[in-house]
């Protein structure tokens, strides 16, 4: 093994074990089309990315293509960095209405009485078919976690690519969640005067607990069990991000002042549907916001200051913003990326919402997220501006792969396109 894939696998364990073999096995040169980098070399309006045993090698201006190299023809196409799904349930969940199990839901067990110590990598499916569907949308990698649970916190998601893989995980315990909008609140005594209360025992239970012996031989008499004081220790340490979701202004200055009582707290703010009236505080305190940009009526009284320059506002204020939805259907957020542009958000923040900076708040910057030389190569070919909503990704590569760009959706629109009409529909076939 050379040392470029020595170096390689040593940044990230987790990254190498999920490649395939087929991913270092070609090296393949993309051409002639307009590269969005994401990164200081900005937008190159005719170049060439160079994939090597399954990372980015190079990105170049021109055509000039070394030997050794399979070469894809993309005149005129656009290639980004593959989108990152900032909130999602990918691989938790295939019908959340199912009377069967839901592994994005959770239940009160008896390892946790708030919720911390659930830990969503021991749930995922690979299998789930809305990951093929969000891969052909041009989603490469995604941010996944719990989407329900009458606990306080939404237990540890984790960070995922989306290669076919029995060992999707890229970084287990990758974020913490926690929810203290109104839905939230139902869930935790009915009112914010119960669950801030909360919140705060918890956290100062966690901070005792640094410096307590953690063994069952202990009595421990917190709100918490042990579990959950254990797994909230790195985010109070600010290992792990605390993603907090939040609406209404008053409740994101409560989780503004939530990070001043515990400083190393590295908090992102979601749902944010009012973050725009407090951005200067937002950016000030160095919390970014992963929003739906199209939220532009109240959808509850804690959402009164929608409006569809949210996004707009908050990056004009020096906010980080990531679009992102929390659902399976994250392919979405592409068009509300466009959509926030349309209203305000330049282009480039718009490319960057789906990528680096999705990337950055989850601390897997180095690896994904721009076009750069080292970092693995998912990437995307796309008919034209992946913002337009009647372009549409060609070509999807994840971990230098060139993926099979077929989904159940795609079958089945095939199947009845090209259905037998002699034969009854239930047994006409591809």
């Amino acid at each position: 093994m050379n040392l470029f894939k020595k170096a390689a696998l040593a940044s990230s364990i987790a990254i190498g074990l999920s490649l395939s073999a087929s991913a270092w096995a070609e090296n393949i040169a993309i051409v002639g089309a307009k590269i969005h980098t994401v990164s200081a070399a900005g937008i190159i309006y005719k170049g060439t990315v160079l994939i090597k045993d399954g990372r980015i090698q190079q990105v170049i201006e021109g055509t000039d293509v070394p030997s050794g190299y399979r070469t894809i023809d993309a005149e005129g196409k656009v290639i980004t960095p593959g989108f990152i799904g900032a909130a999602t349930s990918l691989g938790l969940v295939e019908v959340s209405s199912s009377a069967g199990t839901v592994d994005a839901q959770a239940e009160p067990h008896a390892i946790s009485t708030v919720g911390a110590a659930l830990d969503v990598q021991y749930a995922l499916n690979n299998d789930s078919t809305l990951i093929p569907i969000t891969r052909i949308e041009g989603f490469t990698s995604a941010a996944t976690g719990l989407g329900g649970s009458d606990q306080l916190f939404l237990g540890q998601g984790a960070f995922i690519t989306l290669a076919t893989t029995y060992r999707p995980v890229l970084k287990a315990q990758a974020f913490m969640k926690l929810n203290v909008g109104n839905s939230g609140v139902d869930n935790n005594g009915g009112s914010r005067a119960a669950l801030w209360v909360a919140i705060n025992q918890s956290f100062d239970e966690a901070k005792f607990a640094k410096s307590y012996a953690m063994d069952p031989s202990q009595n421990w008499l917190g709100l918490t069990t042990m579990a959950d004081a254990k797994a909230l220790i790195p985010v109070l340490d600010g290992k792990m991000p605390l993603v907090v979701n939040a609406d209404r202004a008053a409740d994101i200055v409560q989780v503004i002042a939530l990070k001043k009582r515990h400083t190393d707290l590295n908090i992102i703010l979601a749902s944010g549907v009012e973050a725009w009236r407090v951005a200067d505080e937002l950016a000030k305190n160095n919390i970014p916001v992963i929003l739906d940009p199209e939220s532009n009526l109240p959808g509850a009284f804690d959402q009164i200051g929608a409006t569809l320059e949210n996004a707009a506002r908050l990056h004009k204020a020096g906010v980080t913003v990531v679009i992102g939805m929390d659902t399976h259907n994250i392919r979405l957020a592409t068009q509300h990326a466009g959509n926030a542009v349309a209203n305000g958000l330049p282009h480039s923040a718009g490319i960057a919402a789906l990528t680096i900076n999705v990337a950055k708040i989850f601390g897997m910057d180095e690896q994904i997220g721009s076009l750069e030389s080292g970092k693995v190569a998912d990437l995307v070919i796309w008919s034209g501006d992946p913002l337009e909503v009647t372009q549409t990704a060609e070509q999807v590569f994840i971990q230098g792969e060139q993926i099979d760009m077929t989904s159940r959706q795609t079958k089945l629109r095939d199947r009845y396109l090209k259905r037998n009409a002699l034969k009854p529909v239930g047994y006409t076939r591809p």
